[in-house]
């Protein structure tokens, strides 16, 4: 029986130290934004390591990231979903998980931008709810503040027709403001000052405020930041087109 028993513990040990190593290489190829390459790592460690939260939420980014290589809408919003799916793995393995939440709030914002309006209201409250959880959990989640705050300038930017949509999902939409967007932007700001997102949706919110000058100098601070995130380049692109109408 003892033999047994140590033979078990090895393998488990030997399992973890192989999960260990391939997630490690998949930090690598994460680190430089390669989706494809990471997931071949952290895919074989998710066979040896089902519940582990942190590696799922890892995982779910990559679906993410990977959606600008795939041409087809179809293909982007199948990932998308995929990055759903784990990170609602990751709640369940930990409900304490703050990136976990996140996860779900990212890629359901990353659907909605792929489907049409009553898509767009249906996940617009679990989207608030998953990022209010987020920062809760942790408050010094500075991605998870962005997120609860791009969902306030989302509503308090929607038009009659979209507002009506909630209205009719809802019975009465949850209060928005730009305002709380205002805030939780420089929540985010004072967390992380060099992720320029944050920066520049700030500044996108001055400027559905109509307050021109505080938008350009922070949409032409995020410009001049240098591009260090997946996303950045075309972040800055959505800020010259915000430029470009005040």
């Amino acid at each position: 029986m003892k033999a047994i028993l140590l033979s078990l513990f090895t393998l488990v040990s030997v399992s973890a130290q192989d999960a260990a190593t391939l997630i490690q290489q998949g930090d690598a190829m994460d680190q430089e934004y390669q989706a494809e390459n990471a997931l071949k790592y952290y895919l074989p460690a998710e066979k040896l390591q089902p519940d582990n939260a942190n590696l799922l939420v890892k995982i779910a980014r990559q679906y993410i990231y990977r959606m600008t290589a795939l041409n087809s809408t179809a293909d982007q919003l199948a990932s998308a979903k995929t990055a759903q799916s784990y990170a609602e793995r990751a709640v369940k393995a930990d409900p304490n998980c703050s990136d976990a939440y996140l996860s779900i709030s990212v890629s359901l914002g990353r659907q909605i931008q792929l489907q049409g309006n009553r898509e767009k209201v249906a996940a617009s409250k679990p989207i608030k709810e998953n990022a209010e959880k987020a920062t809760k959990l942790n408050p010094r989640n500075d991605y998870a503040w962005h997120i609860l705050a791009r969902w306030h300038q989302g509503i308090a930017g929607a038009n009659n027709f979209l507002l009506g949509i909630a209205n009719l999902i809802y019975g009465e939409i949850p209060p928005a403001s730009n305002a709380e967007a205002v805030k939780y932007f420089e929540k985010a700001i004072a967390l992380r000052p060099d992720r320029l997102i944050h920066h520049l949706e700030l500044g996108r919110t001055y400027a559905q405020m109509g307050k021109k000058e505080e938008a350009r100098q922070l949409i032409n601070k995020a410009l001049a930041m240098p591009n260090r995130e997946k996303d950045d380049a075309e972040t800055k692109e959505r800020g010259r087109k915000t430029l470009a109408t005040l």
